[in-house]
């Protein structure tokens, strides 16, 4: 049985990615279900392990970290095929921020 905040978890990636494969959903959740990603709301908590599991899965990240560049730089460079997997997912957020028009 489902705790509430498993519920609340697959509520929100659902929302937030309604076209993710199902495999990778199942990930995802896992993987929002450990360490200090446990301890965050379940939006933070799955906007993290999602972003996370499609950097680590989809791009060249884990090469790049190889190769010796370091973690922000090695994001930086990922940042462009990250976002394009969130979008075939139907991601509902978006890495970069727009800025707020005044």
């Amino acid at each position: 049985m489902a705790t509430r905040r498993q519920m609340a978890m697959v509520r929100t990636l659902r929302s937030l990615a309604p076209l993710i494969p199902h495999a990778d959903a199942l990930d995802v959740l896992a993987r929002a279900g450990k360490g200090t990603l446990r301890d965050l709301s379940p939006a933070a908590g799955i906007w993290l392990a999602l972003t996370s599991h499609v950097r680590h899965r989809y791009t060249d990240y884990d090469h790049l970290l190889g190769e010796g560049y370091d973690r922000d730089a090695a994001r930086f460079f990922v940042i462009e095929a990250t976002e394009q997997q969130l979008a075939e997912w139907g991601c509902t957020r978006s890495l970069v921020e727009e800025p707020e028009a005044t």
